[in-house]
């Protein structure tokens, strides 16, 4: 098989009349097979010492992050956090800058949603857009799943080293930019006692002292961590707070939070360690109850992980300037329509 095969094989089931993949399975059964192994994979993000840059996955010739669901099943790969590399790309953008993907070596899945506008005279009688595929006008809008090899830098050849940015060029990785943050969103902290949380009730962060963490890098990511939950207050992003303490729908928020944290304190370069996350195993068995019972929920926690990450990261002036609006204006993450509209057409790149 020659090296253009060897990329491109591993994504086309479901053409020319073969099997056609189930990918929300695959990723979901990956998810699964690493929190049985004691290990939620998001709680692997590369190490900013030895990256020294952009920690989220970007891709090597756009500088586009990859973003949702990217960001974990990209993460969970050992070039990635291995090397300090957060470069990606596919065999044919490798191809076109003149690099080699090497021989032999195997892609890592990519996925891409959009939604198809079909014009097909179909309806199913709402004139007012409502029906389940959004129709109005004869317009069918169907969610489509595409899956695509992506190669890590350290398996292409004559790609050119990985220079990281200097906090000039990305001042949101600034020892203080988690204060930043803190600051300009102008959330309530209340100091005190040996719990953090957030109470919805009355709108606020309990944080316990600083000088109570072992690291100044601990604080900041507890505090990045419910500022993620303070996000889902109905004034901002409205996700659905009533929930009891030790309930599935409490460990499903505590799941969003936590691919929130690692999310925007990885694109912040604050190291998140094991012992910075509280989730006991009662969390881990809800999340796989959960898992096993709905493959898309993972891709639904993806991309509200990364609405949190965005909204939170906007309230740094320097990244707001050259990656988003301000917060609130972000856009919807990779897999948020596609997991929650109907069955996906799956397709290959």
């Amino acid at each position: 098989m020659n090296r253009t095969s060897t990329a491109r094989t591993q994504v086309n089931s479901g053409r020319n009349g073969g099997p056609s993949r189930d990918h929300y399975q695959e990723v979901t059964d990956r998810i699964i097979a690493a929190l049985e192994a004691g290990t939620p994979p998001w709680r692997r993000p590369w190490d900013p010492d030895k990256a020294g840059g952009p920690a989220m996955p970007r891709n090597a010739t756009t500088g586009q992050r990859y973003r949702g669901i990217n960001v974990l099943t990209l993460g969970m790969s050992p070039l990635a956090f291995a090397s300090g590399d957060p470069r990606w790309a596919t065999y044919k953008q490798a191809e076109e800058r003149g690099w080699q993907v090497r021989k032999g070596e195997r892609g890592t899945t990519g996925y891409f949603f959009k939604r198809l506008e079909l014009r097909d005279g179909k309806s199913d009688g709402r004139s007012d857009g409502s029906g389940p595929d959004g129709n109005e006008d004869g317009v069918r809008r169907i969610p489509l799943l595409r899956a695509f090899a992506l190669f890590h830098a350290s398996q292409i050849e004559d790609i050119p080293p990985y220079i990281p940015p200097t906090v000039e060029e990305a001042p949101w990785r600034a020892p203080e930019a988690a204060s930043i943050i803190f600051a300009n969103s102008r959330a309530v902290l209340r100091v005190g006692g040996e719990k953090a949380f957030y109470s919805p009730a009355t709108d606020h962060i309990q944080m316990p002292p600083e000088g109570a963490f072992a690291t100044a890098q601990g604080y900041c990511g507890t505090l990045l961590h419910e500022l993620g939950h303070w996000t889902g207050h109905p004034s901002r992003l409205d996700r659905d707070l009533r929930n009891a303490f030790g309930s599935h729908d409490y460990a499903r928020e505590e799941l969003r939070a936590e691919i929130g944290q690692v999310m925007a304190c990885g694109e912040l370069g604050i190291t998140v360690s094991a012992g910075d996350f509280a989730n006991n195993a009662a969390y881990v068995a809800s999340w796989l109850e959960k898992l096993r019972s709905d493959r898309k929920e993972i891709f639904r926690a993806a991309a509200d992980a990364q609405r949190i990450a965005d909204y939170l990261l906007a309230f740094h002036p320097g990244y707001a300037a050259g990656h988003a609006g301000p917060p609130g204006s972000a856009p919807h993450a990779d897999g948020g329509d596609a997991a929650d509209g109907p069955e996906p057409v799956p397709a290959a790149a």
